[in-house]
């Protein structure tokens, strides 16, 4: 079974809520990205997303924009970025997410890239720039190489829309709580539980929310009308911050504890 469905039904059968950590893969250095990953899954992660650096990341803000340039500055590309998770394959199971802009997967191949994603142990793609109504063939071979199909919501999704979006998704649907680009925020949205309603009309599948989420506050503020929440900027800022350090891994893992805890107690 796909890494993401199964970890979300064990979450379901616990009655706990998951925890999402995004980070640029790349940032600082692959090794760190590696290593990051193992220390968050020991630290209670359920699905790391790994942001391929591109050189026009529409949908980030400044702070994730930021991280995409620091991975392509580190020498980081889609294909060193498959051979990082096959190295984490090595020692973790941890669902992996990557979120990606279309050029990328145009340029690698769009068929070979998801056979290559499969084959190095990721789960899942979120595609920001594919909406589901331009993704052609998309989906089917994402099923037939065991893919989850992540798709995105936004507050200004229309109803019909909302229903058309979430029946093609897979593994789970990932709600963005606000307007606009990645980043963190000094309050979370108060439409969220309503949205989230309204997501739940449509479909089965977990809703994780993110956008935002910078503190446990937010984070068991927001755990309340999710499936899961979905923290990346306030982590990349925190990356940002200590990339130089040789206690980088366990100073970010610190501050994601923290969160981890505000959502699982």
């Amino acid at each position: 079974m796909n890494r993401i469905i199964e970890r979300f039904a064990r979450l379901k059968q616990a009655r706990q809520k998951g925890f999402v950590v995004y980070i640029g893969a790349g940032d600082p250095n692959l090794a760190a990205t590696r290593q990051l990953a193992l220390a968050f899954d020991q630290a209670g992660v359920d699905v790391l997303e790994l942001g391929v650096p591109f050189s026009d990341p529409l949908a980030d803000g400044l702070v994730n924009q930021l991280a995409a340039q620091r991975g392509l500055e580190s020498g980081t590309t889609p294909s060193k970025a498959l051979d990082t998770v096959r190295d984490i394959r090595k020692d973790s199971q941890i669902p992996i997410v990557f979120y990606i802009y279309f050029n990328l997967l145009h340029r690698h191949g769009f068929k070979k890239f998801i056979e290559d994603a499969a084959r190095a142990g990721v789960d899942g793609l979120l595609v920001l720039d594919l909406p589901p109504e331009e993704s052609g063939n998309y989906e089917t071979m994402m099923r037939d190489a065991g893919l989850c199909v992540i798709y995105l919501v936004a507050p200004t999704t229309p109803d019909d829309r909302i229903e058309f979006i979430v029946k093609r998704g897979t593994g789970f649907i990932y709600y963005v709580s606000r307007e606009g680009v990645t980043g963190m925020q000094s309050k979370v949205s108060a439409s969220i539980a309503d949205m989230t309603a309204k997501i739940r009309a449509h479909t089965q599948l977990p809703i994780a929310v993110g956008f935002g989420i910078s503190n446990p506050e937010q984070a068991r503020a927001v755990a309340a009308s999710a499936e899961a929440i979905v923290v990346g900027s306030a982590i990349v800022n925190q990356i940002a911050q200590h990339g130089q350090s040789k206690e980088l891994v366990p100073l970010v893992t610190e501050f994601v504890k923290s969160l981890v805890d505000a959502v699982k107690t």
